[in-house]
């Protein structure tokens, strides 16, 4: 991702009125199809988001239609969540994650002025200038729907994202804050206060992770992988003679971490151990350039990126890979053992998968029916069946399951 070098010195939302495409008005909703009882699919919540695909004017016009939202895993209940997020015009929510008892969600909110979506399109790069953007995570309680801004108290940036609830620490959490054209580690307590720069060094961090057991650190600089303590000090480089690594993820016993590495667009699954020792390649993406398109108008940033993620036994990590002339849902264990969870017609796209918390089912987007919907199948990738049932020019993208 690219972005402006301008420094954000201070942060105001002007509100531009102009028209604006409803995902409620443009959107013919037909219920995802509901699974047998036979099924037991958990009795938990997906969180995804959907938006419009194919509004004539970019990357912005389509993305200020972005909602969050949440199913049921049988197919049923599906509702838009934290909806004051996002009534003004050039504003959208983003489901992000949940909190370790799933009762809370993370809901990303965005705005951004016309004026700087034009200049971003005509120029084919971002520009996060305080005047043309806001983004803040939010936690939402979902029984009572009431949302809590947290990255606007002792506010740092006007660009914050990757919210996450620190591990083994319930007073604490994690984010990414844009700072000087620079996304930064942060960590703050639960309400909001105490932010606290985590790196210490020159240059962009993204990719922020903890460990399970909240005293180790993961994230990427410069695309080279960083291991360090929960307080950023000792941060340690994984040398890995590649140009580009991205994305580190904790295994869920937080004995490894895995991540891509490679080249730009051609990275594969990689691990190390939790002090960056014993580097392996684990798998191969068989030439798939690891981004899915979500428009169907021109992106000028290519889409979103789709990294792999662990089983809950710490076990296998879940990836996906080009088979013949298509994207297909791929497992790998530990001790190499590879399986193809899906067999698909040319041009049929997997991506953004993720694993129950039971490890029995996985949840992912693909294109099967032409239109990226988000399907659930069993963790072998057996009885596949859809949540959602969009029509065309619409998508349901980056599913995540209630813990």
């Amino acid at each position: 991702m690219l972005w402006g070098k301008q420094k954000p010195a201070r942060c105001r939302r002007p509100w531009v009125w102009v028209q604006r495409v409803s995902v409620a008005a443009a959107v013919f909703w037909f219920g995802g199809a509901a699974m047998s009882s036979g099924q037991e699919v958990p009795a938990r919540l997906i969180g995804y988001t959907e938006m419009r695909t194919d509004v004539p004017g970019g990357r912005a016009a389509n993305v200020f239609t972005m909602r969050a939202c949440v199913v049921q895993a049988d197919g049923t209940g599906r509702r838009e969540v934290a909806q004051q997020l996002a009534t003004q015009p050039n504003t959208w929510s983003q489901f992000v994650g949940w909190s370790p008892d799933g009762t809370q969600a993370i809901v990303l909110s965005g705005w951004e002025s016309t004026e700087n979506a034009a200049w971003e399109e005509e120029h084919k790069t971002f520009r996060m200038v305080p005047d043309g953007w806001l983004v803040d995570c939010w936690r939402l309680d979902l029984a009572s729907g009431q949302a809590t801004n947290l990255t606007a108290v002792e506010r740092v940036s006007c660009y914050n994202t990757g919210l996450f609830f620190w591990p083994n620490d319930p007073r604490r959490l994690g984010f990414q804050a844009l700072i000087n054209g620079e996304s930064k580690p942060y960590s703050m307590n639960l309400d909001g206060t105490g932010k606290q720069d985590l790196s210490q060094q020159a240059g962009f961090a993204y990719g922020f992770s903890a460990a399970p057991d909240g005293t180790r650190i993961a994230y990427h600089q410069g695309y080279q992988v960083y291991l360090a303590e929960a307080d950023g000090r000792n941060a340690r480089k994984v040398e890995t003679g590649h140009p580009f690594c991205f994305c580190p993820t904790w295994s869920p016993d937080g004995q490894w971490v895995e991540f891509l590495s490679g080249e730009h667009y051609n990275c594969h699954p990689h691990l190390v151990a939790r002090d960056g020792t014993g580097l392996r390649k684990l798998a191969d993406r068989g030439g798939y350039e690891g981004v899915t398109l979500f428009l169907d108008v021109p992106d000028y940033h290519e889409g979103s990126s789709d990294t792999p993620c662990w089983s809950p036994d710490s076990q296998w990590v879940y990836y996906t890979a080009k088979v013949g002339a298509a994207i297909e849902l791929m497992r790998v264990s530990l001790a190499g053992k590879t399986e193809t969870l899906s067999t698909s017609a040319d041009g049929v796209r997997h991506y953004h998968p993720k694993v129950s918390a039971d490890g029995r089912w996985l949840v992912f987007g693909c294109t099967r029916d032409g239109v990226r919907q988000v399907w659930v199948a069993q963790a072998d990738g057996s009885r596949a069946r859809p949540l959602t049932a969009l029509t065309k020019g619409h998508a349901a993208m980056w599913p995540s399951w209630q813990p």
